[in-house]
């Protein structure tokens, strides 16, 4: 969350010639609601398994960069298929830049009505072994979201 997953993404597709799929948007546009509104109307639950479902299906293209939503490898099954078809890139944050990036966080249901710094670390401890588990890891704390887009395409150059 506030990670720069979807700028990040899409600069780093446009630099390689890819797709660029942001799963949240793409559940968004299905739905015809936000993902706040989906959580709010439908709650969290059937928001995951909409996640899981399209998570599913993207992954059967190839030749794209996907953002996901930072709680998707909180499912062993989307862990396990991330893992296995894709370069699972991790980005990381300081929780103050995470806390400064979110805004307000009227947004992102996950900080509603609650102390954003808390839940924040909170979510970062409930998720780090999940996290712990990418390809690769970027700290962005310190950095533009060109640097993030240079630093991927060289340790992707190296992996080929």
């Amino acid at each position: 969350m506030a990670v720069g997953k979807s700028a990040v993404g899409r600069n780093l597709a446009r630099k390689l010639r890819l797709r660029f799929v942001d799963l949240d948007r793409l559940i968004e546009k299905s739905e015809g609601l936000k993902v706040r509104e989906i959580f709010d109307q439908k709650g969290e639950p059937y928001f995951r398994h909409l996640e899981k479902q399209t998570l599913a299906d993207i992954l059967e293209r190839k030749g794209q960069v996907i953002a996901t939503g930072g709680g998707v490898v909180m499912d062993e099954a989307n862990l396990a298929l991330l893992r296995e078809r894709t370069v699972m890139i991790g980005l990381s944050a300081s929780v103050d830049a995470l806390l400064a990036r979110a805004g307000g966080g009227a947004k992102r249901p996950l900080l509603s009505g609650v102390d954003r710094k808390s839940r924040i670390e909170q979510l970062l401890r409930q998720r780090e072994s999940r996290y712990a588990q990418a390809h690769v890891t970027i700290d962005t704390t310190h950095l533009t979201i060109h640097q993030v887009v240079a630093r991927l395409i060289q340790i992707l150059g190296s992996n080929e």
